[in-house]
């Protein structure tokens, strides 16, 4: 009889333990259905919005900073007269400096000239360019309906209007006829002659332009009225140098 009971109360305990642990598994798959159910929580809903980008500008010495709405837009700062009239007349100058060096793949073989008038032309017309996106960005005509550049930088009273040229340095319709019609040597030492009188008319424009009042003061002008300056220098004593080792016409 003892052993029977013992037998019963082992089989009592043994299905006691796989009902619970049914229970148990049937509660936990009740827990991850509702789990699964509830709605994604949004992590983001708990981060802070992002402030707005400030546009501060500075203020004048001794002066508070401003802070200024967002959809405040910059602004270029104003030019004078003179600086739209240098661009102007500058396009045109670096134009005939292009056309000169366009004569040289057939008036001459000289390789020295041949190497210096392709990066003449090169850089000019590159100038060029960033003087029209200059004027144009600051809603000024690329040419001056004036005309009146030359006007500004005519120093010689002992010329004629008709024998000046339109501004400092540029050759005159003679002087380009004459350089059109050379060949070899004659041309290599009249494209020399020619440059350098152009270089240097460019660098009294530069001149004239920094000591006009109120002229030149803007940075990209500045910036690029300085690499003219310090450019067309470097280029004169090469071309010295170039048109010292070139036979004169008085020597053939």
């Amino acid at each position: 009889m003892t052993r029977y009971l013992r037998h019963l109360r082992h089989l009592y305990v043994r299905h006691t333990w796989a009902i619970r642990m049914a229970v148990s598994f049937a509660a936990f798959s009740c827990v991850l259905a509702a789990l699964s159910g509830l709605p994604s929580l949004r992590v983001d809903a708990q981060q802070p919005k992002p402030a707005k980008p400030a546009v501060v500008q500075p203020g004048a010495p001794g002066k508070r900073t401003r802070v200024l709405p967002s959809s405040t837009k910059a602004r270029l700062p104003p030019v004078s007269t003179a600086d739209i009239q240098f661009m102007q007349g500058m396009i045109v100058h670096h134009a005939q400096a292009v056309e000169m060096t366009a004569l040289i793949e057939s008036h001459t073989e000289n390789k020295e000239v041949r190497s210096l008038g392709a990066r003449i032309s090169h850089s000019q017309a590159d100038e060029i360019a960033f003087m029209k996106r200059w004027l144009v960005s600051r809603g000024q005509p690329i040419s001056d309906p004036t005309n009146d550049m030359h006007k500004m930088h005519m120093k010689h009273e002992n010329m004629s209007h008709e024998q000046m040229a339109p501004m400092p340095g540029m050759l005159t319709p003679a002087q380009m006829e004459a350089l059109s019609q050379a060949r070899g040597e004659e041309f290599d030492r009249l494209f020399l002659v020619g440059m350098i009188q152009h270089h240097g008319g460019a660098l009294t424009m530069v001149k004239d332009l920094h000591d006009t009042a109120g002229a030149g003061q803007e940075a990209e002008l500045f910036n690029f009225a300085t690499d003219v300056d310090s450019g067309q220098r470097a280029e004169i004593r090469i071309m010295q140098n170039m048109l010292e080792k070139t036979p004169s016409k008085e020597k053939r």
